[in-house]
């Protein structure tokens, strides 16, 4: 079983009830295109948070590391949401999907241009660098170049998506941003701990006055700075006014790595490159062709290759740096 063709409405609700919950057969479908993500109604209760994993994407173990590293966050007070736990096990399998429930929770997207919201992030990311910091994961992986640039390039290289008047130029520009990669990454020398390793606005939400960590589906070992860099935006000035508010949040809990901030930019490159080969790997499914009905225009890559370019010269340039506060 390869997709979520066989995950019909029955087999999800079977799926619940397999655990004991009856369910009022109320389904809505939550955003998620790598796995498939449902609010399921149970009667008289409030309704409970369904994640079907993508076959053959992790393996148990690796998605029992990610479950560990939850609980044991929300057991230092941090706000995640664990998954719930039946006869001392957190995953399930039902007619070959794998699946957790989680408690439902709300909240609104963060505030990005409020300096104190981004203070309160940092500190609490600390707090969860300092969990992610005391053991290792052992099953799953590195964030690493290979994975997110060799990987992603020889995926799009090998399809034929990219135009063939265009793949000399990617080609030319992917390559030389490996290159530049290869030499920043052997420059910097830092500790991997279990990060988050998607922490943007969209897997934050805040509900008084504390934000609300989601989705840790792609928790893996690697730099500090990986559960940081997404947080910024805009301009170079109003990025640095971002990243000096969030590391004095950082700060009171945590000394911050200030030596990684060399790789803010190779980062937002590997995601750059990743992220296409990602919509590459999984086009064949209709979820994918309408979230991303432009993946096949010339424009999207010629746009791409740009950005590529635009990396390279990002990769040259001085890191940035927190202003004193």
């Amino acid at each position: 079983m390869d997709d979520f063709q066989a995950l019909s409405p029955e087999a999800i609700l079977n799926a619940i009830e397999s655990l004991d919950y009856e369910t009022d057969a109320r389904i809505i479908e939550l955003n998620s295109y790598e796995n498939r993500v449902f609010q399921i109604g149970i009667e008289d209760q409030a309704p409970l948070i369904a994640k079907f994993y993508r076959p053959n994407r992790w393996s148990n173990a690796m998605i029992e590391e990610e479950h560990q590293l939850t609980f044991a966050l929300f057991e230092q007070g941090l706000s995640v949401v664990p998954p719930i736990t039946h006869h001392n096990r957190s995953l399930f399998n039902f007619d070959g999907y794998r699946f957790s429930l989680f408690e439902r929770r709300g909240g609104r997207a963060p505030a990005v241009d409020d300096l104190s919201c981004l203070e309160s992030l940092g500190r609490h990311i600390a707090l969860m660098h300092n969990v992610g910091g005391a053991e290792s994961f052992e099953k799953r992986p590195h964030l690493s170049i290979d994975e997110f640039g060799h990987a992603a390039r020889a995926t799009l290289l090998a399809g034929d998506f990219i135009p063939a008047p265009l793949v000399p130029a990617y080609e030319a520009v992917s390559s030389e941003a490996l290159r530049l990669l290869q030499e920043i990454f052997q420059e910097v020398n830092y500790r991997a701990i279990r990060l988050h390793g998607d922490c943007h606005m969209g897997n934050v939400l805040w509900r008084e006055d504390t934000p609300h960590f989601v989705d840790f589906d792609d928790s893996r070992m690697g730099p500090c700075i990986q559960d940081l860099w997404m947080l910024l935006s805009g301009d170079r000035p109003t990025q640095i006014e971002q990243l000096t508010a969030i590391k004095k949040g950082y700060q009171d809990f945590r000394d911050f790595p200030a030596q990684e901030l060399r790789l803010v930019e190779p980062l937002r490159t590997l995601r750059l490159m990743h992220q296409a080969a990602w919509i590459a790997r999984r086009w064949q499914e209709t979820a994918f062709q309408r979230a991303f009905p432009f993946f096949e225009d010339e424009r999207y890559w010629s746009n791409h290759i740009l950005a590529l370019r635009e990396q390279c010269g990002a990769l040259s340039e001085p890191p940035l740096t927190a202003s004193p506060y």
